[in-house]
This record gives structure tokens, sequence and C-alpha cells, in this order.
């Protein structure tokens, strides 16, 4: 929704950078006290910090703006959906960790909600689906932020906030040579007043509350259960459309919420029993 809301407002990849050095000032003024705690567990691992934030993060958010420019927002909508699938082979093939009957259940009911909203609807349009350049970049950048929320799993000892203060910090690093490219190429544009704004929306709730949210859910549930919720973005984003750039409210909005919701719901709910019979140690 924001993306929409920027588009002649503000140029995509100075967003990137806008967002990120904002999440920065933020974590300054809030991790200070967590972040000198868990320095000395977090400097051993820098490198995989920085490659957290500048492909998890900034890749990811570039290769999502410039596969706009060549494929549908059906096909981002679809492959965004892939990232819970993703996640969950990740955590089976390098962390073997099991994945259920109803887990696979859940992921595709979710999966399904997912392409209702995308779709509109009408799912007459997927006959009409086509493989474009920017398919490719979008499963591209599922893959990066799959593995993004892998790897949070390895810091469940540190606080998300001492966590993603570093990890911001690389992704505003990673996207300054993106914004220097805008800049050269004659595509940049400074925001306007309303752009601002947008900015501003963009870097406190997508970019620092939601962040440090995953990464507290990665850390309590583990990525698998976690990654699963990724797919309420897409509906969240129809329903935020709705009320607030006052788009109608359809049959296919009720639809798609009922099925991502009763996705998780069933895929949680067999996680619940499995936890509960093995007293709680499966995470």
């Amino acid at each position: 929704m924001f993306a929409r809301l920027a588009v002649g407002e503000v140029s995509p990849m100075l967003i990137v950078s806008l967002r990120w050095f904002g999440v920065v000032v933020l974590m300054l003024i809030f991790a200070r006290k967590n972040f000198r705690k868990d320095w000395p567990v977090l400097r051993s691992s820098l490198f995989v910090i920085f490659l957290m934030g500048a492909l998890g993060l900034t890749a990811f958010n570039a290769l999502f703006y410039v596969a706009a420019y060549t494929t549908t927002a059906l096909n981002i909508g679809i492959l965004q959906g892939s990232i819970p699938v993703f996640v969950l082979l990740g955590a089976l093939l390098f962390f073997k960790v099991p994945v259920t009957g109803r887990q696979t259940a859940g992921v595709i009911i979710t999966l399904f909600g997912v392409v209702i909203v995308t779709s509109a609807g009408d799912l007459h349009r997927l006959a009409s689906l086509s493989i474009n350049k920017g398919d490719y970049l979008m499963v591209l950048a599922c893959l990066l932020y799959s593995a993004y929320a892998l790897t949070l799993k390895r810091f469940s000892g540190t606080s998300p906030l001492s966590l993603f203060a570093i990890v911001a910090a690389a992704a505003f690093i990673a996207s300054i040579p993106l914004s220097l490219t805008e800049y050269y190429s004659g595509h940049l544009q400074w925001p306007t007043p309303k752009g601002w704004v947008i900015v501003g929306l963009i870097t406190i709730m997508p970019s620092f509350l939601a962040q440090i949210f995953f990464i507290q859910g990665v850390t309590d549930l583990g990525a698998g259960r976690a990654g699963i919720f990724v797919n309420l973005v897409p509906v969240f984003a129809a329903i935020l459309a709705v009320s607030i750039l006052q788009e109608p409210f359809q049959w296919y909005h009720g639809l798609s919420l009922v099925l991502v919701l009763g996705g998780i719901a069933l895929s949680e709910r067999q996680r619940t029993s499995t936890t509960r019979s093995a007293g709680g140690a499966d995470k």
C-alpha cells in the first residue's frame, strides 16, 4: 500500500535508503542499553548480520521494486506467498525441523488465500499468467528474505533490538549504492511533503515495529511457524487499501482473510498439540 502511495512522491531506491536511515536513528534512541549488553555476542557474527541486512532487507526491497516494472501485481502477490514455503523447506533441510501434514496443508490454504486476494477473486486471471523477467527477480527476493528469516533463529539469545540495530545499519549501508545509481541515472526524486510523511510511516511501521516483532516471533516460535504469518501481508495490504485508499471492500477480501487465518490456525493447532505431547520442547 505504501509503495502505491509513494508513486510520484519519492523515488523507490531513495525510499529504501531513507527508511533504513530512519530505523538506524530509532535504534540509537531505543536500543542503546540492549546493544551494549549483547555486543560481546553479536560482534563475533558481524559479517553474517551484515549479510542479513544487506541481502535479506535491502536487496529484497530493491528486487521487489524493480520486479514491479516487468511483472504484474498478481504475479508479485502470488510469488510473495512462496516465502513460508521456502522457510519451511529451509528449516527442514538445514535445521532438520519436521514439517507435519497439517502444517503443509495450512501453508497451502494460506497461499490459496493470497491467490484469491491478489487475483481480485477472479481465478480465471490465473490462466493468463505468464513468466516475466520480474518473476525471477521476485523468486530471488523471496529466497533472500527466507534465508534472512531462517538465520534469525541463530541469534535467539540476544535482544531483538540489539540484533536489529546492526541489521538496520547494514541495510542502510547497502542501500547507499542503490540510491547513488538512481541519482546518477537521473531517476532520483527527493520526497515531496506528502512523500516525507509516507517515508516516515514506512520507517515506523513495516521497517521498525514489524521487523522487531517478526524477529521476536522467530525467536519464540521458530522460523517455520513464524514464516507462515507472512501470508497475512497481502491480506492486510488489501484491508488497508480499503480503509485508507477508500477502495471498495469486496467478497474476496473477506474470503482471503478467512483462508489465511484458517490456514494459520490449522498449522498452529497441529504444532500446539505436538508441543504439549512433547512437553513444550519443540520450537
